[in-house]
């Protein structure tokens, strides 16, 4: 089911210019930062480094928790029970079968688990015998194992005229500020892997306000006009006393992720702490006026899933969406969902001005980096890259996977494909921030209503916090 146009997928990404920045401050040591280095094309084939194969076969393993598409392990394309696109799939397939002809080597994925990755990192690389020649990881044990100086730099192995390092129409990089090289890299893409704020359009409609989409497009979305839409649709329906349906509902984690994007600022971002900056308490004020001054946010359940999947029974106006959310609860199924859903980018905060650009999208897991110990390391990544260049630099075809345009496919909407395109703005807006990887933030002070759990008004969580966020940054990039 094709519901974007390729052409439109590809004006849009080629806006992108596939760059990614991060919303740091420079001159601190350990600041974290994804960039596309230069826009300039590269005009470079797929091995500018002349390397050649092994003389015996190479087994090459890639170290995760979970498997990807195609590998060495796989002979047909519906190995992948859940694939959509079988053309393309069909070109990753026979991709694999000429890498392994061409440099007599074979790719496997090895599951070592979340926590056996992380002990492999920290055991067999400081042995000089890593597991794996690649490992896959999440940025909160992969930015800590670069600055201990387990992880080779893509300056040894990749040519200055590679791909990486210029247009990046395969591979990016992850630059750590403070470091004289770059170790992290994974594959460009559209990104529309995005946390949107998704809403109720039967909801909008029936109380007579404005598309939010359209408030967005003028630069009159806002926390003032999300907050006023939250008020008016939070309500009770059956005249019980009580109420049933609410403003909004999510997970905590992604609302403040979101919430201090939209607000340009941060927590973690760099190695000075950002919690009692003025922009960071307006967030944290926000989040404790909406559940507890104003009441719209439906009152937080201990049970994970249900503070998302209660807007499929209408309780919630607004939620925490993303195109896997959508998967699993059928946003673009009618015989799942009733009512037609929007996204939108989450609104501009009280400390972005209008017309400002603030961050739309959270740079977070899969990079990879190859590990001190493995000595053709240049192979290995021309084997990834080529690997990854399964399209051979055609971004309208790298771009072209309908499975994101399919999940956020609005049924009977004016615009079907309208949610697709405010996927793809917010990804042309990353940012980066490694609270989520202290262990030492949780807004249950602010938004539990068990009275068990002492409530800290905005100002008292943030004085009962800042040091122990300040001290787990000084470990994270020690």
């Amino acid at each position: 089911m094709i519901k974007t146009k390729r052409v439109l997928a590809l004006s849009l990404v080629s806006a992108m210019a596939l760059s990614m920045f991060g919303c740091t401050n420079n001159s601190s040591s350990g600041d974290v930062n994804a960039t596309n280095g230069s826009a300039e094309q590269n005009g470079s084939d797929n091995n500018p480094g002349g390397v050649t194969g092994s003389d015996e076969l190479r087994q090459i393993y890639i170290g995760s928790w979970w498997e990807e598409y195609y590998t060495s392990d796989h002979d047909d394309v519906y190995d992948n029970d859940a694939v959509t696109d079988i053309e393309q799939a069909q070109m990753q397939l026979d991709n694999m079968r000429a890498i392994e002809d061409k440099y007599n080597v074979e790719l496997h994925f090895r599951n070592l688990t979340w926590d056996g990755t992380i002990q492999s990192i920290n055991t067999s690389i400081l042995a000089g015998t890593p597991d794996v020649d690649v490992y896959q990881v999440d940025l909160q044990f992969g930015v800590p194992a670069v600055l201990k100086g387990y992880a080779q730099a893509i300056q040894d192995y990749a040519p200055a005229d590679s791909d990486i390092f210029n247009d990046q129409t395969v591979m990016k990089y992850l630059h750590i500020e403070g470091t004289d090289e770059d170790y992290l890299f994974s594959a460009s893409s559209n990104a529309t892997e995005s946390y949107c704020l998704a809403f109720n359009m039967d909801m909008i409609k029936a109380h007579n306000l404005e598309n939010p989409q359209d408030l967005y497009d003028r630069g009159e979305w806002t926390w003032d006009k999300w907050m006023e839409y939250m008020k008016i649709l939070t309500e009770d329906t059956d005249g019980d006393g009580a109420i049933d349906v609410w403003g909004y509902s999510g997970w905590w984690t992604t609302l403040l992720t979101y919430l201090l994007m939209s607000n340009n600022t941060d927590i973690a971002a760099t190695s000075e702490q950002h919690l009692d900056s003025p922009a960071t308490l307006e967030v944290i004020q926000f989040i404790d006026d909406m559940y507890n001054k104003e009441g719209v946010a439906k009152p937080w359940s201990e049970n994970w899933d249900d503070n998302v999947s209660c807007y499929v029974n209408q309780q919630v106006a607004f939620w925490t969406s993303a195109c896997w959310v959508m998967q699993n609860y059928g946003d673009s199924d009618t015989s799942k969902i009733s009512f037609e859903v929007g996204v939108v980018p989450w609104p501009r905060g009280y400390s972005v001005e209008e017309g400002e650009e603030y961050p739309g999208y959270a740079v977070a897991g899969n990079w990879y980096f190859i590990p001190r110990g493995i000595d053709d390391a240049d192979l290995v990544y021309q084997v990834m890259f080529d690997w990854k260049n399964w399209f051979d630099y055609n971004i309208e075809l790298r771009d072209s996977n309908t499975w994101y345009a399919d999940m956020c496919y609005s049924p009977n909407a004016e615009d079907p494909n309208r949610n697709y395109t405010y996927m793809l703005d917010m990804a042309q807006r990353p940012y980066f921030d490694v609270w989520g990887s202290l262990d030492v933030v949780s807004m249950y002070n602010i938004i539990s209503s068990n009275p068990e759990v002492e409530h800290y008004t905005a100002a008292q969580y943030v004085e009962a916090n800042k040091q122990l966020v300040q001290d787990a940054i000084d470990g994270f990039f020690k």
